[in-house]
Parts: C-alpha cells; structure tokens; sequence
C-alpha cells in the first residue's frame, strides 16, 4: 500500500529536524557481490540526494549517523576507505551542497582522525556557513554517550566558575546547562528519528537529543533510501499525537 501524500513546506506536521541512522550500506553492498566500500560510496550518493529531499519538503535540519565512536573496531581496511571516502566526498559535493544551499555542520570528536581530514572538514564548514535552505549535520567519530560526557565536563566547568552548588542544579538547570554543552545544541533536539536497514535500536545516537523524539524504522538499506521512502517516514510522523508527556485539552480530544 502507498503511504499518503506527505506534508510540505510550512504545514503543520512537517518535522523540523530529522535524525537519520544510515544503516544497511554493508549488505547493499553484498547482495551485488561487491566489496563494502561500494556501499558505503553508494550510501554517500543516497545523502546527498536525501538531503535535497529532505529540505524540499520542508525539514530545516538533518543529521545523520555517518561514522560512530564504536566503528574503529571495524577492520582496518574498512576504516581506512571510510576515511578516504570522506575526502572523495568532500571533493566531489562540496561545490553542489553549497550551490543548493546546504549548510554542513561536523558533529563529533575531532581528535582521533588525520589534519587532512579535519582540513576537509573546516573548508567545508567554512564554505557553507551563511547557506540557510537546510542544515546538514555529519555526525562522525560521534557517540550519544560522548556527547554527553563532554557536555557534562564543560557545564561543570562552568559551574564552577560560576560559584554554583551542586544542591541548587535541579532538573530544569541541569537540562539547559546540559543541553547547551551539546555537540549538537545549535539545532532544535529531532522530531523524526529514523533507522534504515531493519534494525530497531538508536546504537548510541543523539541518546540526550531523542528523548520525545518520534522514532520510524524500514527495512530499506539506506543506498535504496530514496523519495517514496522519506515521504512514507513523514506521512507517518505527520499522524503522530506528539503530547510531550502531557495530554491533549478535551476538545483537541473530541476532535481526534
């Protein structure tokens, strides 16, 4: 059955910030009998089409799970090519994600990968600064767990400074010194949180962020994500009843 048309640009419904799990590459990958460098290269082509889509309907930011803390265990080689990839990439759609507006924010920990890298990374960050059609957060070297350990070393720091007891941080102060500490606090926490490839765990993605996230998972690999599917993913999400841990006044729930 073919999800309903989904909501565009302005509309009610329209998720501003969706969290993407790129998952399945490896077995896109195999099923063609090819290395999984294909897939992940395929996978790279399956973003930047996304991204487009993405923003045309409406979505103001988009981040994606592209290399986690925990993918250093792969096998050397892999790690190797995923690197080298992110160059390739850098160099071959930096110019059109530009051109189209993009904006391209790097989430993560910068520490553990090569100053080529984190070059690449700076021009492009730099080259799309003022760009406002959509925002593209690559989430690499990046684990929720890390976020949220760095975030609570700097709001301690700045407790500190501050003169702050730990008595008087309560729950609503924690979360917004917490929160501001983010690796990804320059956007709104994601409505839409959605994981290709048929696997229903978040593997330690924006843990803080997706606390009343609405989640959305398919088992379609993600070099195979495409428009039908994110039009199903925001069809279904434009039919949440999003409460936020409170419930609906009585006419909003005679009218549902």
């Amino acid at each position: 059955m073919n999800a309903s048309p989904p909501p565009h640009a302005g509309e009610p419904g329209v998720p501003r910030h969706v969290a993407v799990v790129m998952d399945g590459n490896g077995r896109w990958a195999r099923s063609r009998f090819m290395p999984r460098f294909f897939g992940h290269k395929a996978g790279v082509d399956a973003l930047v089409r996304a991204v487009n889509l993405f923003a045309d309907r409406g979505v103001e930011y988009l981040s994606v799970f592209a290399f986690s803390s925990e993918n250093w265990k792969r096998p050397s080689e892999e790690v190797s090519g995923l690197m080298s990839l992110v160059l390739v990439a850098v160099a071959k759609y930096l110019g059109k994600l530009a051109k189209d507006g993009v904006r391209i924010r790097i989430v993560g920990d910068r520490d553990a990968v090569s100053d080529k890298l984190r070059q690449a990374w700076e021009q492009a960050e730099a080259l799309t600064r003022e760009n406002t059609r959509i925002t593209l957060a690559v989430c690499f070297n990046y684990g929720g767990r890390w976020d949220m350990v760095q975030a609570a070393r700097r709001a301690a720091r700045q407790a500190v400074a501050e003169g702050w007891s730990t008595g008087q941080i309560d729950e609503r102060i924690g979360e917004g010194w917490l929160g501001d500490q983010m690796a990804l606090s320059f956007a709104p926490d994601p409505d839409l949180f959605i994981r290709t490839g048929g696997e229903m765990r978040i593997s330690n993605f924006m843990l803080w962020q997706s606390a009343y996230a609405e989640f959305h998972f398919t088992d379609c690999l993600w070099p195979d994500f495409g428009a039908e599917e994110i039009d199903r993913a925001l069809a279904a999400y434009a039919q949440r009843d999003r409460r936020f841990g409170m419930i609906r006044a009585p006419a909003a729930q005679a009218a549902g």
